[in-house]
C-alpha cells in the first residue's frame, strides 16, 4: 500500500490525483489488476469525473450545497455535519482497473480528491492488487 499527501485549499475543494495515482501504478510495475484509491476521512471523499473542464468541479460542489447546506439545524456539536453528510454520498473510495500498467479512464475523466471540511492535509492510500 502507498500513501499520497493531498493539502487542499479551502473548506470545500476538488484536488485531482489522477497523476499521483498514475505514478503509483507505473512504480508497482503492475501491468493488469485493480487500483484500489481510498480516503481514510470522515469529511472528504473520492470521485471519477469530468477533467478538462474546471466548471464540472463547481457545479457539483454547487449541487451538493443545495441539497446540503452548511447550516440546517444539524445535532451534530462540530459544526460540519454538511461535510459528513457530503462524504457518505460521494464515497470515499474508488476501485479502476489497471490495463497494461495504466488506469483505465475515459477519455474526459479524472480522479478527484474531495474536501468538504478544510483548508486541511489530508491522506490517500493506494492499493495496488495484481490480476
Amino acid at each position: 500500500m502507498q500513501t499520497i499527501s493531498v493539502s487542499t485549499k479551502g473548506r470545500f475543494d476538488f484536488v485531482e490525483i489522477t497523476h499521483q495515482i498514475r505514478e503509483v501504478v507505473r512504480e508497482s510495475g503492475v501491468k493488469n489488476g485493480i487500483c484500489v484509491v481510498y480516503a481514510p476521512h470522515t469529511t472528504a471523499g473520492i470521485t471519477i469525473n469530468e477533467g478538462a473542464d474546471f466548471s464540472v468541479r463547481k457545479d457539483i460542489l454547487k449541487e451538493l450545497d443545495k441539497i446540503i447546506p452548511l447550516d440546517d439545524n444539524y445535532s451534530h456539536l462540530e459544526g460540519n455535519s454538511a461535510a459528513h453528510i457530503k462524504s457518505s454520498i460521494i464515497g470515499c473510495s474508488e476501485q479502476l482497473i489497471i490495463e497494461n500498467g495504466d488506469l483505465v479512464l475515459g477519455t474526459w475523466q479524472s480522479l478527484y480528491f474531495c474536501e468538504f471540511d478544510g483548508p486541511r492535509n489530508r491522506k490517500v492510500y493506494v492499493k495496488i492488487i495484481e490480476e
